[in-house]
């Protein structure tokens, strides 16, 4: 059988494609174990950043939402409320159940161009075909970790999104490298066990976001800063709310944008947990970090040129994603080399999330070039979800008996140039 779409990852992107394409009668298969990253990656006791109102997984008919799920488990979907990570966790495994048609728990490691547009191989060994592709891989395929730590060993330096707990490090030493939410909230919860932890960060100054304004107020202050799922104000509401008019603007403010928009900051719930518990050493960049006996010597610089050195027991590196098309490991090097990428090294990818092959759609992080920093966050399901339906669907009128035809050597796009995107 030869399926219209194949979506690659069952998070919250993956899952809500799934949901759109299987209302718009798509015959389709999903592969992932849902919500596997959230589920295995994330230490008990976190918490999401986002409102509860701007978490939810998709279904066009907005049936199977966060506060739906909340209500029937006698939990409490409030604004300005944090969720814990578990329970959405396994929120999305109820959306995955009722708005999904079953899911294929095996991992895809490979998807090639095949005879009738893409062949993806399981962990197993069956080939499945389809003609479009939606690869939805979250962001575990795109950890990043300073160039100074890259060569010690797991035993030594992690990447925050390693570890489903933290018990392995009571009554150690462990430093925190970053300054943003998975750095600051990982160092509370290693305080709040018992472990020695400080954070080291590049910024002179960790900055903490503030506690949102109340969900009803008057209408001037609405109209002054408006809510939306990203953060109060305009400027987030556009990033929110307009992800097709964000994709629309000139390359270099887009790059900008996605480089230093909502950059690394602290929930307001997590400060009084860090401030005044946690040693903390902001301006301070790793220059260097080597093995030692029991742990790892790591020599600092700040912007000033001060030097120093400390050791410590473990690493935890909460540096972040970075998402590049020479990252996406599990397309084929033929495939992959296809791609046409933005100067940021992410793929380019055109107004219904479709690459510059024709065919593979992407959703997620690696989208967040081009449609903006929604795409970071849960909060960009949505939007993604029904447009990029929409652009398979229009990819699936267009082709050619007999599959799709390749995209030129080049990776310009067979659908007509858009006013951002030849």
């Amino acid at each position: 059988m030869v399926y219209d779409l194949l979506v690659v990852g069952a998070g919250p992107y993956g899952l809500s494609i799934a949901s759109h394409a299987a209302a718009a009668g798509l015959n389709l298969r999903v592969f992932g174990r849902p919500m596997a990253s959230w589920r295995d990656n994330m230490p008990r006791g976190m918490f999401l950043k986002s409102e509860p109102w701007a978490s939810n997984l998709s279904d066009p008919a907005g049936q199977w939402r966060l506060d739906v799920y909340c209500a029937e488990h006698g939990l409490t979907a409030r604004h300005a409320k944090p969720i814990p990570v578990e329970a959405f966790a396994e929120y999305g495994l109820w959306f995955a159940r009722n708005a999904v048609p079953g899911v294929d728990e095996r991992t895809v490691i490979r998807v090639a161009a095949g005879p009738d547009g893409f062949t993806a191989v399981t962990e197993d060994g069956e080939e499945v075909q389809a003609r479009t592709v939606a690869l939805a891989v979250g962001v575990m395929p795109f950890v990043e970790v300073p160039q100074a730590l890259r060569g010690l060993h797991p035993a030594l330096v992690t990447h925050s999104s390693h570890h489903s707990d933290l018990d392995r490090f009571r009554d150690k030493d462990v430093t925190v490298i970053g300054g943003g939410q998975a750095a600051l909230e990982t160092a509370a919860l290693l305080a709040e066990q018992g472990t020695r932890v400080r954070v080291l960060a590049r910024a002179e100054q960790l900055r903490w976001n503030d506690v949102p304004p109340p969900w009803e107020r008057p209408w001037y202050q609405s109209a002054r800063s408006p809510h939306s799922g990203l953060g109060p104000g305009w400027r987030n509401w556009f990033y929110a709310e307009r992800p097709n008019f964000f994709r629309r603007l000139p390359e270099p403010t887009r790059a900008r944008i996605a480089s230093t928009a909502l950059g690394p900051a602290g929930a307001w719930w997590v400060r009084d947990r860090v401030e005044g518990v946690v040693e903390l050493l902001p301006g301070h960049e790793v220059t260097a970090a080597c093995a030692v006996p029991g742990g790892v010597r790591l020599d600092t610089a700040s912007r000033a040129g001060a030097l120093r050195s400390l050791e410590t027991e473990h690493v935890i590196a909460a540096t972040g994603f970075r998402p590049r098309c020479d990252r996406l490991g599990l397309l084929s090097p033929e495939l992959r080399g296809t791609l046409a990428a933005l100067p940021d090294g992410s793929p380019e990818v055109g107004r219904g999330f479709e690459s510059s092959y024709p065919g593979l759609f992407l959703a997620g992080l690696v989208t967040a070039s081009g449609f903006g920093p929604a795409m970071r966050f849960v909060q960009g399901a949505s939007f993604t979800a029904s447009t990029l339906v929409r652009g398979v669907r229009r990819r699936l009128g267009a082709m050619p008996v007999g599959g799709i035809v390749p995209a030129p050597v080049d990776g310009s796009r067979s659908e007509s140039p858009s006013p951002v995107h030849g």
